[in-house]
């Protein structure tokens, strides 16, 4: 059975109008960009506070998302992010997308770690595997222009 998903961050982002599409809600392919506006905050967070990981780096293989209501503008969406299972160089990442206080997507997206003078696979770092047993919850409040 999976470990529960830990929560490690979340983040705010205002829709911009230029975020919808012709239907009048947030095209599809921008929840993705909203995943991974929080994903990438924390990861520029984690290494920071980690000390860095030089010379290696981390790649999405998948991702999905499931739409369960359509966002609209204006507002701003609350993405909160999960670590889940991990291997031995990869690791689930999870995410939910708030509004007011309803859930409008659920997504996925499995990152690989890298060594990125190679490009092939390395082993996820000790101090990054240690933030999937604990929680480790740090909260922003981001805008992006």
């Amino acid at each position: 059975m999976p470990a529960a998903p830990n929560p490690v961050y979340t983040t705010t982002v205002p829709i911009r109008w230029g975020d919808m599409d012709a239907q009048g809600h947030v095209n599809n392919t921008v929840y993705f960009r909203y995943m991974e506006q929080a994903r990438v905050e924390w990861f520029e967070g984690t290494r920071a506070r980690l000390g860095g990981f030089p010379g290696q780096g981390q790649v999405i293989v998948n991702a999905s998302c499931t739409f369960l209501a359509p966002l609209t503008y204006p507002g701003s969406v609350e993405i909160r992010m999960y670590l889940g299972s991990h291997g031995r160089s990869s690791i689930e990442t999870r995410y939910e997308l708030w509004m007011e206080r309803r859930k409008y997507a659920e997504g996925a997206a499995k990152i690989v770690w890298v060594d990125l003078a190679t490009g092939a696979s390395a082993p996820l770092p000790e101090s990054l595997l240690a933030l999937c047993v604990r929680p480790s919850m740090s909260t922003s409040e981001s805008s992006t222009p």
